[in-house]
């Protein structure tokens, strides 16, 4: 009984770690949303993957994971979590650190790959607070590139 009574306080700190770590998107789900974007694309056209994104789609809204789509010249077309991104150019804006995130991310879209990690601070969609992220992008197209990102504690 001694021993039971003793596990209760480290179960109570260790099971809501858990829970809430499965609220954080992985790397590879990350990935594979991206790619889900891009299937979308290749099937029913940009437009389609455009307003998929947009609609908040459920195979696109995955715990704290959601896609975006940009211009080559940093305009956003699409935003899961936040549409009133859209249509507004942020290739000049700095995350918290001066990192220009939508400059680096278009260098990543172009590079010899068309894909890479870029990591950069922006708010998490849940908790408002400004966190380490890292995004995963491929070029999507000729002008465009899709991404999507996992916040710190994925």
């Amino acid at each position: 009984m001694k021993l039971y009574q003793a596990l209760i306080p480290i179960l109570l700190l260790v099971v809501p770690n858990l829970s809430a770590a499965e609220d954080f998107g992985t790397r590879q789900e990350a990935i594979d949303m991206v790619r889900r974007v891009k299937a979308v694309a290749a099937r029913q056209g940009l437009q389609a993957a455009v307003e998929a994104v947009n609609s908040q789609r459920p195979e696109f809204k995955i715990k704290d994971l959601y896609p975006f789509i940009y211009t080559l010249e940093g305009i956003s077309v699409a935003h899961g979590a936040n549409v009133k991104m859209v249509g507004k150019s942020w290739i000049t804006t700095k995350d918290q650190d001066g990192k220009y995130l939508i400059q680096t991310m278009v260098a990543t879209a172009t590079n010899p790959e068309g894909s890479g990690w870029v990591n950069y601070k922006w708010p998490h969609p849940i908790t408002h607070k400004i966190q380490d992220k890292s995004a995963y992008i491929e070029k999507l197209g000729d002008d465009y590139f899709v991404g999507v990102g996992i916040y710190s504690g994925s």
